[in-house]
């Protein structure tokens, strides 16, 4: 809880415990809080209170024990059920309650659990994050936080354990509103990339000489300066270890349909963002959701 402007050991209950939330909750843990963690999984559940943290029975009894609650969930469906369902987290927990969701799902969703906790007299910010596994484990996430200014500050402290880069985009589902419209620039940004290193191959332009120049001319970003997906250039993308995520394909497909929701319900154009959604969903479909979204350039080659 907030003492002026210290920061009181709190008690955080976390629900959801997989790849991304089981780390985010240890850095919870290392950075002196009481963390109750729930997970579906044993396994998950486990791996928590092995780095210190404690099981919960339940989300009725981590809600009701909790002064801070972090949900990391699959889908909008999902995090409307933790919190509105019966026995949910509205239900249960303290007035005054701090809340923060850091799943990543549509902003209708977002802005209506968001609501809700507000008539129940709880805090709520919505802060999807961007950095994968190894942003998680070490603590560099980037947060896209929407939601009141009395609520953002008060969950900046916890963001700030779990986070390097905390970004407030203004009221409640404008995070979920910049986690999706950056994603779907990185999927249409990522199938630029991974076109333009098919067409040198086809030319023969050799890789590495195609990144040294484009990662210094106009053609520079993310997609290929720091997530390159072909293996040389790079040495840490996951282009050198067989495409192993990273990112995966289906999270990054799942994204760019809450883009395409997004934009066919508020009227906006996005052709890139369709095409990229229709390439996606081709390379999940044909085997390729499990590897790292980069290695859509094997779909693309024809492999």
């Amino acid at each position: 809880m907030l003492l002026g402007r210290k920061i009181m050991s709190s008690t955080v209950g976390f629900i959801g415990l997989g790849n991304m939330g089981g780390p985010m909750a240890v850095n919870l843990v290392k950075a002196g809080h009481k963390v109750l963690g729930f997970d579906l999984s044993d396994a998950a559940m486990s791996a928590l209170a092995d780095a210190g943290g404690e099981k919960a029975t339940g989300v009725a009894d981590l809600a009701a024990a909790a002064d801070v609650i972090v949900t990391m969930l699959p889908a909008g469906k999902h995090v409307r059920q933790i919190y509105e369902g019966e026995g949910g987290i509205l239900e249960n927990a303290k007035p005054g309650t701090l809340m923060i969701d850091s799943s990543t799902i549509d902003v209708d969703s977002a802005r209506a659990v968001s609501a809700a906790a507000i008539e129940k007299g709880m805090q709520m910010v919505d802060a999807p994050v961007s950095g994968g596994v190894a942003g998680a484990a070490g603590g560099t996430l980037t947060f896209m936080v929407g939601g009141p200014d009395e609520a953002f500050g008060l969950a900046k402290h916890y963001l700030d354990i779990m986070g390097k880069t905390i970004v407030h985009a203004g009221g409640a589902g404008t995070g979920q509103a910049a986690k999706i419209c950056n994603n779907m620039l990185l999927g249409i940004s990522m199938v630029g990339v991974c076109e333009a290193f098919v067409l040198a191959e086809r030319l023969g332009l050799d890789a590495q000489k195609l990144f040294d120049i484009s990662s210094t001319a106009s053609g520079q970003c993310w997609s290929l300066t720091s997530y390159c997906p072909v293996p040389g250039p790079l040495p840490s993308s996951p282009a050198n270890r067989d495409y192993q995520p990273g990112f995966a394909a289906a999270m990054m497909l799942k994204d760019l349909k809450l883009a395409q929701e997004a934009a066919n319900s508020s009227g906006a154009a996005t052709p890139l963002g369709a095409e990229a959604e229709s390439l996606y969903t081709l390379f999940c479909n044909s085997g390729g959701e499990s590897q790292d979204f980069s290695g859509i350039i094997k779909f693309l080659r024809g492999s």
